[in-house]
């Protein structure tokens, strides 16, 4: 048996928060995502097993067995590769909570091997060892939510929570629309476009197999690490991870060769044409990270989340199908189901996997109000207006484009926010010192008119924020015949926190 990295790891900087299983979800016996769920490989069963069992293993781990299951996990990622197979042979219990896979995930991405084999699993391929040559225990009689719970989520069919979407709460599809018709009409409104993608080369030519066989040994960015494509769809084609790795690229076109535009010789694709101009594009070379290649297995995706920088952005489906289901934000709105919110609004978490936010909480979402969701089938394009909650789902395995921009009636938005959050801005490259001054000189030699336009939409953003600060002030003072009031309303959008 090989083992690599026996060093140990440094401590994880990032403590993960811990993952519980809602105890309010019952699944019937007779419906589907409980009917298709196998057995756990080491037979592993759910905490509440425990009150009806005459044997726990848990009891023969000593000392830890007082510890709850998620803390002894976290206690776990202090250890490296040997002294994690050393304690997996004290006993069953701890030989089962040794192989959870985010223990060796984190171990791999910490240091991955420079050439290694995907063996369907972080832990077999860690250890250069098939899954087949793997000794099992049984460890039946062990009972933990935070073992079983990645294992359910990763089997439940996720089906019935993409299907039969109410028709208040569909988004919008139309063909296409014309640059005017986004300007006066769209630009804040979540929509699919059925017509455009279907124009593009990259449409006609795009496959898993055909990227593979151009691009097979070109290394893009998946998440935390750098893969060959062809090590990557090994992956994505072999693995049951509950969160599964996607790949997320924003240097593709200059790693492909792509040449990007409407009016480029042998162009791959160009921007949809009714988003209009992007303000970004003022930048340059010094604008920040605006498109990215997406390559993704079926129920990967992304939780829930805001476009950076105050960006709208726009999600095209090469192949594959993507659910979405978004929600609009304001001072006034709560964040969406099972989301929670910083205090400085600067980070938006759901301490959840998709597949245990789909059980959890999209019952209730689907019955929020403001709630929309849609299908982007192969073809299509979605456009994520600046602010929007949104979490993507993958029902197929996937490639697809976007790209983030900035249109002019969101220009004040933007300029607010890198100005007023400089710790919240990304993507741009650490050379840009000042982005909202760099926007501002770039845009006053370029569209000063439009300049002046969003930095007045600026300041009547200001002025509106202090006269509300002064009318709650003053309905304080004035005791019960001030007022006082916390309701802003929920149409008012100078207040939207985009994060």
């Amino acid at each position: 048996m090989a083992i690599h990295n026996y060093t140990r790891q440094d401590r994880i900087d990032t403590v993960r928060p811990a993952k519980k299983l809602k105890t309010t979800v019952a699944q019937d016996e007779d419906s589907e995502p409980t009917a298709a769920i196998p057995s756990h490989p080491l037979g592993i069963k759910p905490a509440g097993n425990a009150f009806v069992a005459t044997k726990n293993l848990k009891h023969a781990a000593g000392f830890l067995s007082k510890l709850p299951d998620e803390l002894i996990i976290q206690l776990l990622e202090y250890l490296d590769a040997s002294e994690l197979l050393t304690l997996s042979g004290t006993c069953k219990a701890l030989y089962a909570f040794t192989r959870a896979e985010e223990l060796w995930k984190a171990l791999f991405i910490g240091s991955p091997p420079a050439n290694f084999t995907w063996y369907g699993t972080w832990r077999s391929t860690y250890l250069a060892q098939p899954c087949a040559e793997e000794s099992t225990v049984s460890c039946i009689n062990l009972f933990s939510d935070a073992l079983h719970r990645p294992f359910f989520c990763a089997h439940t069919s996720l089906s019935s929570y993409t299907t039969e979407i109410p028709s208040v709460n569909a988004i919008p599809r139309l063909p296409d629309l014309t640059a005017e018709e986004f300007s006066e009409s769209w630009t804040d409104k979540p929509f699919i476009l059925t017509s455009p993608v279907r124009e593009w080369p990259v449409y006609q030519q795009w496959s898993t197999e055909a990227l593979l066989t151009q691009y097979g040994d070109t290394c893009f960015r998946a998440e935390a690490v750098d893969w060959p494509l062809k090590t990557y769809v090994e992956y994505m084609n072999n693995s049951r991870d509950e969160s599964p790795l996607y790949l997320f690229d924003c240097a593709f076109a200059e790693k492909m060769s792509l040449k990007v535009g409407k009016h480029e010789e042998h162009a791959a694709y160009w921007e949809p044409q009714c988003f209009g101009e992007d303000l970004f594009a003022v930048l340059g070379d010094q604008r920040p990270d605006s498109r990215w290649l997406i390559v993704r297995p079926e129920r990967s995706g992304s939780t829930f989340h805001k476009d950076p920088n105050a960006t709208s952005a726009w999600n095209a489906v090469i192949r594959g199908a993507k659910y979405w289901i978004m929600f609009p934000s304001s001072s006034s709105l709560p964040p969406p189901p099972g989301v929670f919110v910083s205090e400085d609004q600067s980070e938006v978490t759901s301490p959840l996997s998709i597949a245990e936010w789909l059980l959890g909480f999209h019952a209730e979402a689907r019955a929020t109000p403001g709630c929309l969701e849609g299908i982007c089938e192969e073809g299509e394009v979605l456009h994520v207006p600046s602010g929007y909650y949104h979490l993507v789902l993958n029902t197929k395995p996937s490639i697809a484009l976007t790209q983030n921009f900035v249109p002019r009636s969101r220009l004040g938005a933007v300029l607010e926010f890198l100005r007023d959050r400089p710790g919240q801005v990304s993507g741009f490259k650490e050379d840009v010192v000042d982005p909202y001054r760099l926007l501002v000189d770039r845009l006053g030699d370029v569209h000063p008119d439009l300049l002046q336009e969003g930095l007045d939409e600026l300041e009547r953003k200001v002025q509106g924020k202090k006269a509300r600060w002064e009318d709650l002030v003053k309905g304080s003072e004035g005791g019960a015949e001030g007022r006082f009031s916390f309701g802003f309303g929920v149409e008012d959008d100078e207040d939207a926190d985009i994060p």
